[in-house]
């Protein structure tokens, strides 16, 4: 059984940093393709960052140059760095997870991850 378990979100004041984390279990990992979304209050979800099985990355314009995606093949997990952080990113971040990784030319498409964690809330006050 596929599980992915976000951790890491917590409140914080404008220009800070935060590190989310996603644990992955169930499948073999360092193949897949993996991203963070998220959704703010009354707005849909978004894709925010995508990373593949060789390790090329992808970002949302409004977090490029600020969020950094990475993984940890050793430890099954899947990282986002956020430095610069705005009011506009607060949201529950997900991570998500694509094992065929069908969404190589589509990074933001949501219909090609059929797994999600449970989502972690990232607060930034101004």
């Amino acid at each position: 059984q596929v599980q992915l378990v976000e951790s890491g979100g917590g409140s914080v004041q404008s220009g800070g940093s935060l590190r989310l984390s996603c644990a992955a279990s169930g499948y073999t990992y360092s193949s897949d393709c993996m991203g963070w979304f998220r959704q703010a209050p009354g707005k849909e979800r978004e894709g925010v960052a995508h990373i593949d099985g060789t390790g090329r990355t992808r970002y949302a314009d409004s977090v490029k140059g600020r969020f950094t995606i990475s993984r940890d093949n050793a430890k099954n997990t899947l990282l986002l760095q956020m430095n610069s952080l705005k009011s506009e990113d607060t949201a529950m971040y997900y991570c998500a997870a694509d094992p065929p990784c069908y969404s190589y030319y589509y990074a933001f498409t949501e219909a090609y991850f059929p797994y999600w964690g449970q989502g972690t809330q990232v607060t930034v006050s101004s």
